[in-house]
């Protein structure tokens, strides 16, 4: 559609703004396929809100302008639907689908009946009442007959036509339809909720319902709310002989229909289709917790009639629950693999999603405390696909008396270290990285990798054998290892265990920036193990150290302090390291080198692709002459060497006022000392 305006009039451009804009808002909110940049809209929404805003007598209820949310309303009113929104029945398991497929097949005396079938969406149903193709108000389904008027807040959901996209609309027709909020959207929402300090929504129908009783409409405009269609109630003119084409009609409205709604035939094609559903189901961008199957013929609907509460020709199909309460018996501090320390929640077992479950995390102290968790409680739990099951709330009427808040504990479970939480974590970690059985893998895993002791040939799979085993318990026991104990594992000949004792024996003589990193220091990378080698000049003196001599090297920061002297505060940690020297792990001291060389006390930062160094050479070839390799641009780097494609480090060099080295400049600099 044009967005060049094609009348001075200023009704006539107001009503082609209206269309343009209700065109783009279906290409973008139903389609998926925007013909137009979200600059180009803003333009055509600003051009209309500038026209109302001149002519006041031109504003419309079904104006795209009208969708931002109006003032705060004292109460939602009534709004009574034409023809009732009754509830389905369901069927939890195939037998009572099959019962239902009966009872349809006699009442009709056919042999097989077509059906429409669809996800039952976990949302707000809602019913729309359309007049002459313009909404005029929108209601919950309430009792079935009268609902709660949320016309106000309807109106900001931009999948919501406030017009019907026909020339020739119903006089009247009520659609129905489910709000929902996407799972991708639901996770942006809370994650803005957790930054503002709010509290985030349990899930996405508890967000979609609240949002849509919102008082204030402005709120519910900054929802990501969408609807789906799935019929109609009264309607003055027929729209079809079967529901595909009512749903057909829907779609050339302007509505979203689903794109998992389809045609089944008989209780196989229902069958086949609530499988397809639940295997699909964690792969789907919204909730679903049932399929819902119709009988396709609207005249076989009339035949087949009503009960008091439901409708006999459709029955929703229920999937296995993904939520349940149950009792917390204890809380339990997990230690993983990094050491991080997660609070997980032995519980009473119940079935959630089809899988049995006993425990559930409770992610950090924090959340524990913001949830108010405690042993004895009844609790909400929630199971979405691979995702281990999590505590969503607590049922406090239920809690026990004498039930205490749940503290970390100060020392690891697993090996006794200290556990600590560094001050810009919400994380807890145990400090015996070396040492601890629970971080086992992923310390000797760490401790092997090439940029720390360099020992090829100790993949994952061979290190999970050597730690099932035993043979390796801690880091040291590497250096133990003996070609017989080699022998006895998986895939292992003489040539492989030959080559990796080799390897093992070379990793003997390292560096200490080496060394340093492959410890497995939290916060300690491979850049700020080279300052501190280069600052202590040594590991006894780096050990010995307390926070405020590790903050005076550069780049270290408190909680990288925090971290370094926690862990070598650790009697274990300590234990491992004589291990290892004892074992003939070995390292030139910097004493004496560190600050030496023409690039002394000089700080570099290397950002783009340099086409006569690779990274890690140019980064040695600074730090030969002297001079410091850091990650980041701050007042105290005196050079960035800038390659092809430098990015944002290069621009912020420019307004620090720090001198950047093109390749060339860098080159002389280099090969002419410090110049």
């Amino acid at each position: 559609m044009s967005q060049q305006p094609s009348s001075k009039d200023p009704a006539a451009r107001a009503a082609e703004l209206r269309e343009a804009i209700e065109y783009h808002n279906h290409r973008y909110y139903v389609l998926d396929d925007p013909a137009i940049s979200d600059a180009d809209y803003d333009a055509l929404l600003r051009e209309l809100q500038a026209i109302e805003a001149e002519h006041p007598e031109l504003v419309t209820p079904d104006s795209p302008t009208q969708r931002v949310g109006s003032a705060p309303l004292e109460s939602f009113g009534e709004a009574p639907h034409e023809q009732p929104m009754l509830s389905l029945d369901n069927a939890f398991d195939e037998d009572e689908l099959a019962e239902f497929d009966r009872r349809v097949r006699e009442g009709l005396g056919r042999d097989a009946v077509d059906y429409v079938a669809e996800p039952k969406l976990d949302g707000l149903s809602v019913n729309l009442r359309y007049e002459h193709g313009r909404l005029v108000r929108a209601g919950t389904r309430g009792d079935g007959r009268v609902g709660e008027d949320i016309s106000a807040n309807i109106r900001t959901i931009r999948s919501v036509p406030l017009r019907l996209l026909t020339r020739e609309p119903p006089a009247l027709v009520e659609v129905r339809g489910e709000v929902v909020i996407r799972r991708r959207d639901f996770q942006r929402l809370n994650a803005e909720r957790e930054q503002r300090g709010e509290r985030p929504f349990a899930n996405p129908r508890n967000a979609a319902a609240g949002s849509l009783r919102q008082l204030d409409p402005r709120i519910t405009a900054r929802r990501p709310l969408t609807l789906f269609t799935f019929g109609v109630g009264a309607c003055s003119a027929p729209l079809g002989e079967t529901h595909t084409q009512v749903l057909r009609h829907l779609g050339e409205w302007g509505f979203p229909v689903n794109e998992r709604v389809e045609a089944v035939r008989g209780l196989e094609g229902c069958l086949d289709y609530h499988r397809r559903l639940l295997a699909d189901r964690d792969r789907l961008d919204y909730e679903v917790d049932g399929a819902v199957f119709k009988v396709d013929d609207l005249a076989a609907r009339e035949e087949l009639g009503f009960t008091a509460r439901a409708p006999r020709w459709a029955i929703a199909h229920k999937l296995p629950a993904r939520e349940a309460t149950t009792v917390v018996e204890r809380i339990l501090p997990s230690v993983g693999r990094t050491g991080v320390i997660t609070p997980v929640a032995a519980l009473e077992p119940v079935a959630v999603g089809g899988v049995t479950v006993s425990r559930a995390t409770l992610h950090n102290l924090d959340e524990v405390h913001r949830k108010d968790v405690r042993e004895g409680d009844t609790v909400m739990v929630r199971r979405a696909g691979d995702v281990i099951p999590e505590v969503v709330s607590v049922v406090t009427e239920k809690r026990p008396a004498g039930a205490e808040a749940w503290q970390m504990p100060s020392v690891c479970p697993v090996c006794g270290s200290e556990v600590v939480r560094l001050d810009d974590e919400a994380a807890h970690r145990c400090m015996g990285g070396l040492y601890c059985p629970a971080q086992r893998m992923g310390a000797i895993l760490h401790f092997v990798s090439r940029r720390a002791m360099d020992i090829d040939g100790l993949g994952e799979k061979l290190v999970q054998q050597l730690v099932d085993s035993e043979r390796v318990r801690t880091v040291v026991d590497l250096y133990h290892l003996t070609r017989s104990d080699l022998l006895g594992l998986e895939r292992m000949g003489e040539k492989s265990a030959g080559n990796l004792l080799a390897a093992i024996e070379h990793s003997k003589r390292t560096t200490l920036p080496r060394l340093i990193y492959a410890l497995g220091i939290s916060q300690v990378g491979e850049v700020t193990a080279q300052a501190l080698a280069e600052h202590f000049g040594d590991l006894d003196p780096l050990m010995a150290a307390d926070e405020a001599a590790l903050t005076e090297v550069p780049d270290v920061g408190p909680v990288v302090a925090q971290s370094v002297a926690r862990f070598f505060a650790q009697p274990h940690n300590r234990e491992v390291i004589d291990g290892l020297r004892a074992a003939g792990v070995s390292w030139e001291p910097l004493a004496g080198r560190a600050g030496s060389g023409p690039l002394s006390g000089r700080t570099f930062v290397l950002t783009g692709t340099l086409e006569g160094y690779t990274r890690d050479k140019a980064k040695a070839r600074i730090e030969a002459l002297g001079g410091r390799v850091t990650s980041s641009v701050s007042k105290k780097t005196d050079y960035v060497v800038a390659g092809a494609d430098p990015g944002s480090k290069r621009d912020k060099a420019e307004r620090l006022g720090v001198e950047i080295l093109d390749e060339a400049a860098f080159r002389r600099l280099i090969d002419g000392g410090a110049g």
